[in-house]
This record gives structure tokens, sequence and C-alpha cells, in this order.
């Protein structure tokens, strides 16, 4: 991800980091409405239960709920309407031969603004089975476990 998007994150899919492996990540545009880029400039975006899926050589972003603008009455669209994403074709054509039978999905990691429009990074992950979830959990905790055994040390 480009340097200088970390302030602009306004939602992040946290889950989806212990529920897949990622395995490669690609940067999209999303096609909004006017009311709709304003509730996600007020982070009013979830990303849980979103997901990614190419159809007839166009992504799409399924399951990201953006909530109603306030302001918006008449014109506010469906929270969870499927929305077109921006990628090159021939980006959509690698991701496309890379989810062929393959047991791979198209998560969203994090949705951020850069340059005003909003971004969207998708990941191109692998789902884990429970004992590599417990296997990183266990990693993540030796890791916490020697930094603060190291920062002890330091402090001596």
């Amino acid at each position: 991800m480009p340097k200088g998007t970390d302030s602009n994150v306004l939602a992040q899919n946290k889950k989806a980091r212990h529920d897949y492996t990622i395995v490669d990540t690609v940067e999209a545009g999303i096609v909004l409405t006017g009311t709709e880029i304003k509730s996600v400039r007020a982070a009013r975006i979830q990303l849980k239960d979103g997901f990614a899926q190419i159809k007839n050589g166009e992504a799409w972003l399924v399951n990201v709920h953006i909530a109603p603008f306030e302001q918006g009455n008449i014109w506010n669209q469906d929270p969870e309407r499927t929305r077109k994403l921006l990628l090159k074709k021939r980006e959509i054509d690698r991701l496309a031969n890379e989810l062929k039978g393959s047991g791979m999905t198209l998560v969203p990691l994090k949705v951020y603004l850069k340059n005003g429009f909003a971004k969207v990074l998708i990941g191109l992950a692998k789902g884990k089975h429970d004992y590599d979830k417990r296997e990183s959990i266990k990693r993540r905790e030796q890791d916490r476990d020697i930094k603060r055994v190291m920062k002890s040390m330091n402090q001596r």
C-alpha cells in the first residue's frame, strides 16, 4: 500500500487476516453515489462480511455495508448493494485466472482515501484451517513475549 494511506484508513477488515492467508493485494477504486461517499468519508462502512467477485469481465464488491447518509433522504441507496470496482482489464484477467478452481477468494482488507477518492485494498486470499489459525495465534504470542523480554533487558 502506498505511503501515507494509514492515516486515511476509514475501515479495516481485521478478521480477514485471521481467517485467510493473504497471497496478493490489489488497490481498486469503488463506484459510489454522492450520499455513499459522504458516508464513507464519515467512516460509516463495514467490511466484515464483504467479498469481491468477478462477473462478465468486471469486478464487483458484494456485502459491504455503507450506512445511509443522514441528510441524504431520497438519494440514499441500499446499504448492502453490489458496487463496481475500478480495475484495469489486465488486473481483472489476472485475478480471474488465479481464482479459477484454486480455492482462492477476493476479500476487502481496507477502505481508505487517496487523493480524495475512496479506494479499497482487495486481498487474494486462501482460507485457513483451524490448526493454521492456532499456529498464527501461537506465533503472535511468542513474538509478544520476545519483545517484552527484550524491552525489559534494554531497561536494565
